[in-house]
């Protein structure tokens, strides 16, 4: 992967539990990864997971009750 990458166009979106604040974390679908980056600042960095990280993730927090 690199480490660089084009955001223009790319949709990032909050999880509607978020409460529509602006201290979360938003998620975006770029090329096959999934992009995360703090809502309060959307030009600091970004975190890029591949699916099957990003389900490993996902199935943890609802294993532990963390997730709806």
């Amino acid at each position: 992967m690199s480490d660089q990458f084009d955001l223009v166009g790319v949709s990032w979106w909050k999880s509607s539990f978020s409460g529509g604040g602006n201290d979360c974390v938003e998620i975006a679908k770029i090329d096959d990864t999934i992009a995360l980056r703090d809502s309060k600042r959307p030009g600091g960095p970004i975190l890029r997971f591949g699916r099957s990280e990003w389900k490993a993730f996902l199935d943890h927090l609802r294993t532990d009750g963390l997730a709806p």
